[in-house]
């Protein structure tokens, strides 16, 4: 017992060492995958139209990055294009890599025209459907692609295996520049252009001009099983899908594996993925998918179209007009059918008990939601095109987020940079109101700020998310890097701890890296704070976050170099 008690020490050193080396070596049955990303522009014709559009690769969408779980991924990308960018790969928990999480001058500054960066980090307990994107202004409106996480080598799914796996990415397009139209609503302060089109794996589908040719075929056999691995890869819009006549079976949500449930449509806010099971039990012919908006804010401006791809019995014999005639169209919810989505993401259940903190060291409650910021006098009218001459904003606890630009929060907290930011971000709203009723309009212009909130390492968290009217009130789906997270509990009207902690489902709730808060609505999720560094909360409909709706947790380091960030790698990019 003695000589067991001394060889711990040493062997927790040699495991430490190794660990720390993970990069350079494998596990067992593990493996390191490298690739090039170029990004450059690349002639992409749509909806009639040429544009030079941001790629990866020439490719639109972006390259499919498959691996298994415990794999390492090493991925080199070269800007060859006109713009700053960094990537963020989605989902994945970047466990003490934080440097090569991506999000702009949070974990990094960004790679320079001309310049390069390496992002190296290990996949660790995850499995199903992630993906990356670009984290740099609006360039994830073409830069994006699947990252596909299989099962540990000689592992299996928890439920039969598919015959076939097809990524199914929503997608939003502009025809124009989604940088000009960006930079467009920030100079004029009020709300951006909305696209012309959705897509999916990136062509709009038969109902757009000049689109029918390069409709995305999904083939499949009669009878077979088959797993749609579905992402919204939509820059400012949640989604419904479904596919005509097909039942979807919901295994998966964001990398997390779910008590399976069967239903005819999905909604996903952008950032979310689902992977469904789908049977070709139907009549052989040709059936839509099809994607068009949730729409959950009145009264606001939005893409009202739809995307479809076509997916197509094969080897089966089928009259000659079988081909000809139009694809069966689905049964899609009206754009503002909350019911629907709400029934929908309330039926997430973990596949079995989990470990959801049940003591809790943090209690905090961010109010999350739009705000108006009234015309300073130096601007002259044309910058200040919002309702009644003002600026739309966004904001977190009335802190409208400010990135940044000399230092990115993790390279000034790692190198105890003074004057980056400060460490104040309120535990609660300064002011308490009737947060989803009729707002005072004193409280709708917030203060702009870059304040962190500081965990001490292993803090055991709960956050409510409660959404705002101020101006209009809308679903907003929050993505924290760095963690998933568990949904304990969902619901309409301002949260009340003394009669909604009732509803609290400490069991099996599901676990995402994405909530979709609900219109005029709250959440309440829990984490434990194991991941040492700067990690971004923001809402995922991206004008959201050009308006401020973000903060950041600066979570310390632990004890010893397995519960503390990593040093910084040599290339990563000066700002």
């Amino acid at each position: 017992m003695e000589a067991f008690s001394i060889a711990i020490p040493f062997y927790s050193y040699l495991l430490s060492l190794f660990l720390l080396s993970a990069p350079a070596f494998s596990f067992p049955n593990t493996k390191t995958h490298y690739h090039d990303f170029v990004i450059q522009a690349t002639p992409v014709k749509r909806l009639c139209k040429t544009h030079n559009t941001i790629t990866v690769n020439g490719q639109f969408p972006g390259p499919t990055l498959e691996v298994n779980n415990g794999d390492t991924l090493v991925v080199n990308v070269l800007n060859r294009a006109r713009y700053n960018v960094t990537i963020h790969w989605h989902g994945i928990r970047q466990n003490r890599t934080g440097w090569a999480d991506g999000p702009e001058f949070v974990t990094q500054c960004p790679i320079r025209p001309g310049g390069s960066y390496t992002y190296r980090f290990t996949i660790e307990g995850q499995e199903g459907t992630l993906w990356w994107h670009a984290h740099s202004s609006w360039l994830r409106a073409t830069v994006y692609g699947a990252l596909i996480i299989y099962p540990k080598r000689g592992s299996s799914y928890p439920f039969i295996k598919p015959k076939r796996e097809t990524p199914i990415l929503l997608g939003e397009w502009w025809d124009a520049n989604p940088i000009d139209v960006v930079r467009e609503a920030t100079r004029t302060g009020a709300t951006p252009n909305i696209s012309d089109a959705y897509t999916i794996n990136g062509q709009p589908g038969d109902l757009y001009n000049c689109s029918s040719e390069e409709t995305v075929i999904v083939p499949v056999g009669f009878g077979e099983m088959n797993l749609l691995r579905v992402i919204n890869a939509a820059l400012n819009q949640e989604l419904f899908f479904s596919v005509a006549n097909h039942k979807l079976t919901v295994v998966s949500a964001d990398a997390s594996y779910m008590k399976p449930f069967t239903t005819s449509v999905i909604m996903l806010g952008p950032g979310q993925t689902t992977d469904v099971l789908i049977t070709a039990d139907q009549p052989p012919a040709r059936y839509y998918m099809a994607a068009l908006a949730y729409q959950s804010a009145q009264g606001a401006p939005f893409d009202n179209t739809t995307t479809t791809a076509i997916l197509e019995y094969e080897n089966i014999p089928c009259p000659s007009k079988c081909v000809t005639t139009k694809p069966i169209f689905p049964s899609l919810p009206a754009f503002n059918d909350t019911a629907t989505a709400t029934a929908f993401t309330g039926s997430f259940r973990s596949l079995g008990k989990v470990a959801v903190p049940t003591e809790i060291d943090e209690s905090l409650f961010f109010t999350v939601g739009l705000g108006l910021d009234n015309c300073p006098k130096h601007l002259r009218p044309r910058r200040c095109q919002g309702p009644n001459g003002t600026r739309f904003t966004a904001s977190m606890n009335n802190v409208s987020f400010v990135l940044p630009s000399t230092f990115s929060l993790l390279q000034a907290h790692h190198q105890k940079i003074p004057g980056v930011f400060t460490n104040d971000f309120p535990v609660a709203p300064p002011v308490k109101f009737d947060y989803t009723g009729n707002v005072s309009r004193s409280l709708w212009q917030p203060a702009r700020g870059t304040k962190l909130y500081r965990l001490k390492y292993g803090s055991r968290v709960q956050l409510v998310l409660q959404g705002t009217s101020i101006f209009a009130a809308e679903n907003h789906p929050i993505h924290l890097h760095g963690y998933d997270f568990y949904i304990i509990a969902e619901g309409f009207g301002n949260f009340d701890p003394n009669k909604d902690t009732a509803k609290f489902n400490l069991v099996d709730p599901p676990m995402r890296n994405t909530v979709a808060v609900p219109v005029n609505g709250w959440a309440v999720i829990r984490f434990v704070a194991d991941n040492p560094g700067v990690w971004l909360m923001h809402c995922h409909l991206d004008v959201h976050i050009t308006w401020g709706l973000a903060m950041a947790f600066l979570v310390e380091n632990g004890v010893g170099e397995l519960q503390s960030v990593q040093p910084p790698p040599a290339d990563l990019p000066l700002c």
